[in-house]
C-alpha cells in the first residue's frame, strides 16, 4: 500500500519536526547528502550502461591518469581512501583486461607500480569526456556565478568542519 504524496515527507522536511536548535544544520547536511547521492547514482548508472565500468574502477583510472609513471598500490589506496585489499582486487581485474599494468617498484621489489596501459588511457579519456558532459547536464540549472558561490560556501563549510575536528570538538574517524 502506498501513501498519498501529501503524506510523504522527505528527510529535509522531517528535520523541521526536531526542536533541538540545530534544524538548519541538519537540513543542510541532508540536502548535501541527497544531492551527492543523486549525482553519484547518475554517474554510476551512466558509467555502467555506457562503458560497463564501475565508479571505483573509473576513480582508480583517474588517479593513474594524473601519474604517468604510475603509483604504488599503497599510494592508490591512500588517494582513493580505500584499503589496499580493495585496490589490489581492482588492479588484478584491470590487469587481466589490459587496462593497467603492474611492475615491481625499482627500489622496493615488495612493492608494485601500477599505470594505465595505452588501451586504459584511451578508454579513460573517452569516459572522462563523457563524465564532464554528464556533470554539465546535471549542473546546467546553475550559472557560473552560482557555481562559484557554491564552491566558496562549501570550502568555507569544509574549513569550519576541519577546525572543529582540530579543536577536538568532534571526532571523525
Amino acid at each position: 500500500m502506498t501513501l498519498p504524496a501529501q503524506n510523504l515527507l522527505d528527510a529535509e522536511t522531517k528535520a523541521h519536526e526536531h526542536e533541538d536548535g540545530h534544524e538548519a544544520e541538519l537540513r543542510l547536511w541532508l540536502r548535501l547528502l541527497s544531492f551527492s547521492a543523486l549525482v553519484e547514482s547518475q554517474i554510476r548508472r551512466r558509467l555502467r550502461e555506457d562503458y560497463r565500468m564501475t565508479l571505483p574502477r573509473f576513480d582508480l583510472m583517474a588517479q593513474l591518469e594524473r601519474a604517468e609513471e604510475g603509483m604504488t598500490l599503497n599510494e592508490l589506496s591512500k588517494r582513493m581512501m580505500v584499503t589496499n585489499g580493495n585496490v589490489t582486487g581492482l588492479v588484478d581485474r584491470m590487469v587481466a583486461e589490459g587496462l593497467v599494468d603492474r611492475r615491481p617498484a625499482p627500489k622496493d621489489r615488495r612493492s608494485h607500480f601500477v599505470r594505465l596501459t595505452p588501451l586504459g588511457r584511451q578508454l579513460f579519456q573517452r569516459m572522462a569526456g563523457a563524465h564532464g558532459r554528464w556533470l554539465a547536464v546535471l549542473f546546467n540549472g546553475l550559472d557560473a556565478k552560482e557555481m562559484e558561490t557554491m564552491m566558496a560556501l562549501l570550502a568555507k563549510a569544509k574549513q569550519s568542519a576541519r577546525h572543529a575536528v582540530a579543536r577536538g570538538e568532534v571526532e571523525i574517524s
